[in-house]
């Protein structure tokens, strides 16, 4: 969680990828799944649209194979298209929102299970919801 916490704070796919295993795997929902360096470098790209990225965990339970978490996050949208892919994403639809109006800072809670051969992340699972800030 350490190294999860540095890789989206300091949204670089390097070291997020460095987290798993070459064929590991991150099932950023229960319905996609992002294979092996190439494909969870490409996913971890939208973190850079994030900004002020605040993180927080506790370890839920952990063992030499296996580990789960709660864990929460809070940004700064930094894009418009990132708003746009974070509403589609919720079925929420986009709030109210004025031409010029700033856009939200936005807030995830979730859980994480992660299993591990030789260190090294094999099977990652997230499920997690999203909301503006208050």
């Amino acid at each position: 969680m350490t190294g999860y916490k540095a890789a989206w704070e300091g949204r670089d796919e390097r070291l997020f990828c460095a987290l798993f295993s070459a064929d590991g795997q991150y099932h950023n929902t229960p319905f996609a799944v992002q294979r092996g360096h190439e494909q969870l470098a490409a996913y971890w790209q939208r973190v850079k649209l994030q900004e002020d990225v605040r993180l927080s965990y506790e370890v839920l339970a952990a063992t030499a194979t296996s580990g789960m978490a709660h864990w929460h996050v809070t940004y700064q949208v930094a894009s418009e298209e990132l708003f746009q892919i974070w509403a589609k994403s919720t079925g929420t639809g986009l709030p109210a929102r004025k031409p010029g109006d700033p856009l939200p800072r936005m807030v995830l809670d979730g859980v994480l299970s992660a299993r591990f051969d030789g260190g090294l992340c094999s099977k990652c699972r997230l499920w997690w919801h999203s909301m503006p800030e208050a």
